[in-house]
């Protein structure tokens, strides 16, 4: 399975706020410490933000920061929402695509499971398992 773009700078920006809960980050602050698109993370920092897993300030001193503590974000959870509106196949859409032999497909029950499974297995993790040390280094990478 692969994750949009937006699910990934999602996941990143988490990462990174997770690895120094008590201070509040700009998009602009991560977006250039990533290397990634400023427009694109402002778009996922604000999904991140409605569906409640960061709180943001405007003005100076604001950002973004965790709404909870990590160990309660589960990475199952971020990635439902991010890839919400992102089926993994066409046949998965709301409106049930275009595929001509949706009908008599077999292999769409298949891909709904591996789907689920997929997910069962991240929600046994959180973000306070992924969080990057200040150095940016997974945090368990940094003990050794």
């Amino acid at each position: 399975m692969r994750l949009t773009a937006f699910t990934d700078f999602g996941l990143r920006a988490l990462m990174r706020i997770a690895s120094e809960p008590e201070r509040a980050f700009s998009t602009a602050e991560i977006a250039d410490e990533f290397g990634i698109s400023r427009h694109h993370l402002t778009k996922t920092m604000a999904a991140l933000a409605n569906a409640g897993f960061l709180t943001t300030r405007r003005g100076a001193g604001g950002g973004a920061m965790l709404a909870r503590p990590a160990a309660q974000i589960g990475l199952g959870e971020v990635v439902r929402v991010l890839e919400r509106d992102q089926p993994l196949v066409e046949c998965f859409r709301v409106d049930g695509g275009a595929c001509v032999i949706t009908p008599q497909c077999r292999l769409k029950s298949f891909l709904f499971a591996a789907e689920a499974a997929f997910l069962d297995r991240l929600d046994h993790f959180t973000l306070a398992d992924c969080a990057l040390d200040p150095r940016g280094r997974p945090v368990n990478e940094a003990l050794s």
